[in-house]
């Protein structure tokens, strides 16, 4: 089964010591925000240890930030859920439904009456700009953004019916991933400010962007066979089958060869980034800032990898949930009034 296929990443050699923590808070998170409506759903939620991948995959992170960091990782997946049903394949109810957690990122307060899913990230947006840079505030907007609107285009595939091609797939499948964000989250909890000389080099762009599809194409395998009985498109392994002519097996060794190249290209260009500093003249503490960079990234994927290996929601989900139906317990996400189109001061008008 694909969930047994080895990457051969670099081992997870870290945990957070705040987890046990970090698991209480998440569940009185979730109960609070009613993110897990009902005790089956809870349960659900609870075995796949959305805490651990936070401090597998953030080492660094202690106490409220490991505590933010967890629930972001919840609330991805749990929204990721929602868009099983008929919400997921209607686009443009999709695109409006987004469109108020879109305003909520750029600053918007959540609407009155809002259901949980709102709920949950207007509380982690607000948490994780509190005090954070103004610059680091501006790029998560546009990736939040980026995240929310990817789903109307999950939703196109779906009702397309068979896979884009790799360039459209990786258009949307960044987006609907959210990995930017965990990286950017990452770097919050570990209290650094990457000079921007230094991050938007080429160097630690293509090893951000490695990063990124390194941890959603491994998902993409251990998730194929859920996501295939529900008709998603957006998979690696559905892309490379389609697109080559490829046996599912093929298709397979094919995806993990793209991973193992992009780790490769990772880990090269790790060795530069010394030089790059030196070449930037950044001071000791903007060097050490991009070295702690390098790390979030290079735990990141270890962690993910670690943590997706085991958890129950990709082990255990034909027993809990049908293969062919909806991946929630619960409708946590609920379309609500249309918004007017002239939006008052701290609102943002439909895009």
């Amino acid at each position: 089964m694909p969930q047994d296929m080895d990457f051969g990443l670099p081992a997870a050699t870290e945990i957070s010591p705040c987890l046990e923590g970090a698991r209480r808070h998440n569940l009185d998170w979730m109960r609070r925000t009613g993110l897990a409506g009902d005790d089956r759903a809870l349960a659900w939620y609870l075995s796949w240890d959305m805490p651990r991948l936070a401090a597998l995959g953030f080492p660094h992170a202690r106490g409220p930030a490991l505590d933010l960091l967890a629930d972001a990782m919840g609330f991805f997946f749990v929204f990721d859920d929602q868009f099983d049903g008929p919400l997921g394949r209607d686009p443009a109810e999709t695109a409006r439904v987004c469109q108020a957690l879109i305003d909520i990122a750029h600053g918007a307060p959540p609407p009155p009456g809002a259901d949980p899913c709102t709920t949950a990230f207007a509380d982690i947006r607000a948490r994780s700009t509190d005090g954070a840079h103004p610059a680091w505030t501006a790029r998560t907007a546009h990736e939040w953004e980026y995240y929310f609107a990817a789903q109307a285009h999950e939703a196109r595939g779906r009702l397309r019916g068979t896979p884009a091609d790799l360039d459209a797939y990786f258009q949307v499948r960044r987006g609907i991933a959210a990995t930017d964000l965990p990286l950017s989250l990452g770097e919050l909890a570990a209290g650094l400010t990457v000079p921007a000389s230094a991050f938007h080099s080429p160097e630690l762009r293509i090893m951000r962007r490695a990063a990124i599809d390194v941890t959603l194409m491994c998902n993409d395998v251990y998730s194929l066979e859920k996501e295939e009985a529900r008709g998603d498109m957006d998979n690696l392994v559905l892309v490379l089958e389609h697109a080559r002519h490829l046996t599912r097996g093929e298709a397979l060794i094919a995806a993990r060869n793209e991973v193992n190249r992009r780790v490769l290209r990772f880990q090269g260009l790790a060795g530069q980034v010394p030089a790059v500093c030196a070449q930037l003249a950044l001071s000791e503490r903007e060097q050490a800032d991009v070295t702690a960079y390098v790390r979030v990234m290079t735990a990141w994927m270890s962690g993910y990898h670690a943590w997706q290996t085991v958890t129950q929601r990709y082990r255990n989900a034909p027993r809990v949930v049908p293969p062919s139906g909806p991946g929630h317990l619960g409708q946590v996400l609920r379309p609500g009034a249309r918004r007017p189109p002239s939006a008052g001061p701290g609102s943002f008008p439909p895009q």
